[in-house]
């Protein structure tokens, strides 16, 4: 259970589960298909929601599809195409939307040209709470709850980050949730009421399989009497895993390497043809659902710095080499994780091939990586959340 909630929210899942009988709530979270993290973050909401609550009516809706709003759709394809050619740009973006000013003037244009999308939504779904797993639709909601007379919903905001920027902070939500105590602080001096910030940790699904680690192993035919390392480059196959592939090849010790292309198809192949002439052992997987089992198998996670694939391996104890962040929030992500012990950061002054051979020869090493990772671990993120927004909803709807 996390450490560190205010509100009493630790325990207020199992209040909430006398709301079974009584409440019928429609619960609308709003999430966004940029990667894969902000998604994951709403269907594991969604899931505690649905164990807490059977009665509830959940809806999750991509806030950055053409069908829902077109302008958030046009600027996620912006986004990709930056990410891809011009991340430099990206970056300059995102410190300049991290500014007060600039955040503001950024904020106002996306939450006003979204409203009609927000209208629509609310009355097609009527719901008695919106949960937003973005700054998009978060803003959008906030902007439309600006109006005193508009209303009748509670709204919540995930923050799938390991820090705030600007574009999280809006004043129209009635619950913040965040990764660690840090945010809640930000949040405050943002101008925030620390009652409306709850320190939860970050949600995940958790699994419970029973099965072990040799079971698991043997699915994939994967040889666990060796280091089992697991490459990663988030949901759109970023992160340079090619160049990683490359630099593994100088690890003289044969290695197991599974790599995780997701909807990169390029780099899939490419994974594929290094793996031809390779000496170490690789299989390579497109976009997956079996991420959390390669997770439970492996040595030691590289990837790049995304939130949520930072959150389960914490939640799994795995050890991590973090590089090629997203610049702006993955790189944040990679301090913080790196300064806790839970994970190496690549800089400049060594290489991710020369991270992955001092990780996987010191056994010491991997052992106090995985010791700061439990510590770091709230696996539970998903399950308080999910209660305390039906503990809202009990005080409003009975």
């Amino acid at each position: 259970m996390p450490d560190s909630m205010n509100n009493d929210a630790v325990g207020i899942a199992a209040e909430a589960k006398d709301l079974t009988t009584t409440l019928s709530p429609s619960i609308l979270i709003l999430t966004a298909s940029i990667g894969s993290g902000h998604v994951k973050a709403a269907e594991a909401v969604a899931r505690e929601l649905t164990r807490l609550c059977p009665s509830s009516r959940i809806s999750i809706v991509d806030f950055t599809r053409w069908g829902t709003s077109w302008a958030n759709a046009f600027m996620k394809n912006v986004y990709l195409l930056m990410l891809r050619f011009v991340p430099n740009l990206y970056n300059l973006m995102y410190r300049f939307s991290g500014g007060r000013y600039g955040g503001l003037s950024i904020q106002s244009l996306i939450s006003v040209l979204t409203q009609p999308d927000i209208k629509a939504l609310l009355k097609k779904y009527q719901p008695d709470v919106i949960v937003s797993t973005h700054p998009f639709p978060a803003g959008a909601v906030s902007w439309y709850r600006s109006d005193e007379r508009r209303g009748g919903f509670s709204a919540s905001t995930v923050i799938t980050d390991y820090s705030i920027h600007q574009m999280w902070i809006y004043q129209h939500i009635d619950k913040y949730f965040v990764a660690r105590e840090t945010m809640k602080t930000d949040l405050i001096a943002a101008g925030l009421d620390p009652e409306q910030v709850y320190v939860t940790g970050i949600p995940i699904s958790v699994s419970e399989d029973t099965r072990t680690r040799e079971e698991i192993a043997a699915g994939f035919h994967v040889d666990i009497s060796r280091p089992v390392v697991l490459l990663m480059g988030g949901g759109l196959g970023l992160g340079g895993v090619v160049e990683v592939l490359r630099e593994l090849e100088k690890v003289p010790e044969r290695l197991e390497l599974l790599v995780v292309a997701g909807k990169n198809d390029e780099l899939q192949h490419s994974a594929r043809e290094i793996a031809l002439k390779s000496h170490h052992g690789i299989k390579v997987w497109g976009y997956t659902d079996r991420v959390h089992d390669l997770m439970r198998i492996s040595t030691l996670l590289v990837s790049k710095p995304g939130a949520l694939t930072i959150t389960e391996a914490l939640a799994l104890r795995l050890p991590m080499v973090l590089h090629s962040p997203i610049p702006g929030p993955e790189t944040e992500n990679a301090v913080y994780i790196a300064r806790r012990g839970a994970a190496i950061w690549v800089g400049r002054d060594n290489t991710t091939g020369s991270a992955v051979a001092e990780a996987i020869t010191s056994p010491d090493k991997l052992k106090a990586m995985q010791g700061a990772a439990a510590k770091l671990a709230k696996p539970a993120a998903a399950e308080n959340i999910a209660g305390a927004i039906l503990d809202e909803l009990r005080g409003k709807l009975l």
